[in-house]
């Protein structure tokens, strides 16, 4: 029995008049799709959103189909997928309204994770991200990975790519949901991290293999992340970004909604800041979000976990300096700064800063980067 409800599944995603929304409504009324697949035409009519128009198609396309022999050839090119009815299928992505029918994964499953007793969050944002983007995202992945959670992110370029590698740097489990059935790698730049992905984490997608890659696909995959995630960080994101649609959707499942703050004068901080404007929680630093995070449902961390020695702790007080270097220091910030802005505020001499800053770096409390830019350590 438990076969035979696999193999309808399969059949009505044959049908392309019907997308998850509906199958969600007929295995409802039914109470299971082999019952709706056997279905006459006017039991389907009673299904809100199947007129008789559809329903005509409906059992036209049934008529060409047979379940059994289409979920045997099915099973050869993807031997390991999911539907709704599978104890498996992740509990929290169940409950949204429009859960894909069929979910295909490859790699390591977490049945924690499945059952929802394990806490996944999103983290999501621009494909172009600067260096703050950079930083950050994978900070906070893998702050994140140290306490016990899952991150979930959709192996794009840019803030998904350092979540990912976040992630890994704390050794711990993450999921990529492709837009592309498993198979293909995209972007292929990302090949080698899918490797390391895959040693320990979990791919999903649904989309089978042999599909055509559509860009629609990629934001229909935004509510696979919002849907599996009990929150969803978005780090950095321009005014039109497909992070926000993930946030948007994640709103829409009410998951909790966090947004990294940046300049407002920069075009990449322009959608965290429209969408801290709306209500998002702010991202203010790594202990008040894992306290956040914490009073999340069916979440409960040991203290060990929210107490902020114990995640990160504070920063040492800067040792007595002699005035000039202390007033090149408090001209700096976490955030990289070019030379002559540094220049600028701690209003000394260019030779006066940059010897200034070289004694800085010496004792491990400036870093320098690439463009004459320098941060706090």
């Amino acid at each position: 029995m438990y076969l035979e409800e696999r193999a309808f599944w399969v059949a009505w995603s044959q049908i392309p008049t019907v997308g998850p929304v509906l199958l969600g409504r007929l295995f409802r009324y039914f109470g299971s799709l082999a019952a709706a697949w056997q279905a006459e035409p006017e039991d389907l009519t009673q299904v809100q959103g199947l007129g008789r128009q559809l329903v005509e198609k409906i059992v036209e396309r049934r008529s060409q189909l047979n379940p059994e022999q289409l979920y045997s050839e099915h099973l050869r090119q993807n031997p390991h997928f999911w539907t709704p009815a599978d104890p498996d299928y992740p509990r929290l992505l169940g409950e949204i309204p429009n859960p894909p029918p069929l979910l295909y994964y490859q790699g390591q499953v977490d049945r924690q994770e499945t059952l929802g007793n394990r806490p996944l969050v999103g983290i999501v944002g621009t494909r172009h991200p600067s260096e703050y983007g950079q930083r950050w995202t994978r900070r906070i992945s893998q702050i994140l990975a140290e306490c016990g959670f899952t991150i979930v992110s959709g192996m794009a370029a840019g803030i998904d790519t350092y979540a990912h590698l976040g992630c890994l740097d704390a050794d711990g489990r993450t999921i990529a949901v492709f837009g592309t059935p498993l198979n293909k790698i995209y972007p292929e730049t990302n090949r080698h991290l899918s490797e390391k992905i895959i040693q320990k984490g979990l791919f999903l997608s649904e989309h089978p293999v042999g599909t055509l890659t559509r860009r629609e696909h990629f934001a229909q995959r935004n509510r696979i992340i919002a849907g599996l995630s009990r929150a969803v960080l978005v780090m950095e994101a321009p005014e039109r970004s497909g992070a926000l649609i993930t946030a948007k959707v994640a709103n829409e499942y009410s998951r909790d909604v966090f947004a990294l703050p940046g300049r407002i004068d920069d075009p990449n901080s322009q959608g965290c800041l429209r969408l801290l404007k709306n209500g998002a929680e702010t991202i203010i630093n790594e202990t008040e979000l894992l306290e956040m995070l914490g009073a999340l449902p069916k979440y409960n961390p040991p203290p060990s976990l929210i107490a902020p020695t114990a995640v990160i702790p504070p920063r040492p007080s800067v040792p007595d300096l002699d005035p000039p270097l202390k007033q090149v220091w408090e001209a700096t910030a976490i955030e990289a700064i070019a030379f002559e802005v540094i220049v600028s505020q701690a209003q000394l001499d260019a030779a006066s800063v940059s010897s200034a800053l070289l004694q800085l770096e010496l004792i491990g409390l400036v870093e320098q980067l690439p463009g004459m830019r320098y941060r706090r350590s």
